[in-house]
């Protein structure tokens, strides 16, 4: 028996140290490091106009500070911050500081549910009633009545895990729903949309959401969505250990993400930039709306949102969107297989956005289409990107080999143009 004991024992501890182990790959690409423009095919001279753009768009007054990263063929050839970090303390900005990602959260949840799509835990048609039985039977929002009750229809099909991923499930967003009465349903039922510092975990929340109406049949319109809070709980469910774990293991760490958290420990809370916006012509620290902008060093943080509540660098997200231009592999750990990489970057929601729009939604980002390339500005055929709702912005060209990360922290500001210039900018540095 006592044999018995320790063999069982040794298996248990195989287990874990197999679960938690990441693969190796044959590809052993280098890791992301800094290198000269010149070596990688691209114009310091114009990457310099880099700099102009950023220190007029401060001069001018149309945002207190931000930080640039720009890296081609795995080498970091341009990362600067400039202006300030903090509206009362005027605090220097650091290339290193640490930004609310909000929605740039949303490739990475993508990114470990597909690891473990990969393992065979469940197909991507599954309806997610069969992992949190709480969705069965969806129903779609008829009328909101004067009481606050409200009618409804029953939904066609299920949500499937699919949709969760490509914005189809037909799940609101609460405070920031296009629908006043989907908001409505949403506050009323005290549903967390975004981020809190109160003490709730996903799990809570979810089961909430599962119970309230949908915007239209599962799979039948692109409607954004929280979504990406429900795949974060539906890991922890599928892997049986909370999403911010999962996340570190088998994410941050094995891409050497050290700067990436849900909450930030005590060592790293002062490198959090503050979320500005303007007030009689000045710069102010946001207040508190329906969320703490603080919440990424104060409260419960006990709310692991997957669809906004990660705060990170410009290295720590440029390592992540390296890895997707390796195929899903950085420094010899590989994540995803290539194959895998390939199904994340097709087309998963037809023409919902129009039979002539620039860009179609995958699983994880939005992808450049034929018509995005022609159009210009955007990069090429398959460049994927995504922004946050503190006005950040990424993107990735396969083609070109290049990556763009614009960072800065605004609410409610009309005058930044950085947004659609930035991309242009990049894209005609490349000198070879």
């Amino acid at each position: 028996m006592k044999t018995i004991k320790i063999y069982l024992s040794i298996s248990l501890m195989l287990t874990c140290f197999l679960l938690q182990a990441q693969t190796s790959s044959n590809q052993m690409s280098p890791a992301l490091i800094e290198g000269e423009a010149a070596t990688v095919g691209v114009s310091n001279e114009r990457l310099a106009r880099i700099d102009s753009m950023c220190v007029a768009a401060i001069r001018e007054g149309h945002l207190p500070g931000l930080v640039a990263l720009v890296a081609r063929n795995g080498k970091i050839i341009y990362h600067k911050s400039f202006g300030t970090s903090n509206a009362i303390t005027k605090k220097k900005l650091l290339k290193d500081d640490i930004f609310r990602l909000a929605s740039q959260s949303k490739a990475i949840t993508a990114t470990a549910v597909m690891m473990l799509w990969e393992e065979g835990k469940f197909r991507l048609d599954d309806p997610i009633s069969k992992y949190i039985p709480e969705f069965k039977n969806p129903q779609i929002l008829d009328s909101l009545l004067v009481d606050g009750t409200y009618l409804t229809t029953p939904a066609k099909n299920e949500i499937t895990i699919r949709h969760l991923l490509t914005h189809t499930s037909g799940i609101g967003y609460g405070m920031i729903d296009s629908d006043p009465r989907i908001k409505q349903i949403y506050k009323e039922a005290g549903i967390v949309d975004l981020f809190t510092t109160k003490k709730i975990s996903i799990g809570e929340n979810i089961k909430k959401l599962a119970t309230l109406p949908l915007h239209h049949n599962p799979g039948k319109a692109f409607t954004y969505s929280e979504s990406y809070d429900v795949l974060g709980y539906f890991i922890e469910v599928i892997s049986g250990i909370p999403f911010d774990v999962f996340l570190r293991k088998h994410i941050f760490d094995p891409l050497e993400m050290d700067d990436t958290y849900f909450y930030l420990p005590e060592s790293k809370a002062d490198r959090l930039v503050s979320v500005q916006t303007k007030k009689d012509k000045q710069w102010v620290n946001y207040p508190v709306t329906f969320y703490d902008p603080q919440y990424p060093i104060k409260g419960e943080k006990e709310f692991f949102s997957g669809g906004a509540g990660l705060s990170s660098t410009a290295l720590d997200y440029a390592k992540f969107l390296q890895m997707y231009l390796n195929k899903g592999e950085l420094n010899g750990k590989r994540l995803l297989s290539r194959t895998t990489v390939d199904v994340i970057l097709a087309n998963h929601i037809s023409d919902l956005w129009g039979k002539d729009n620039g860009a179609h939604y995958g699983l994880a980002f939005m992808i450049q289409n034929q018509n995005g390339e022609d159009s210009g500005g955007s990069g090429s055929l398959g460049s994927f990107s995504w922004g946050g709702y503190f006005n950040t912005q990424y993107f990735a060209d396969p083609k070109e080999q290049i990556i763009g990360i614009l960072l800065k922290q605004t609410q409610k500001i009309k005058s930044d143009e950085t947004g659609w210039k930035f991309p242009i900018l990049v894209g005609q540095s490349i000198d070879d």
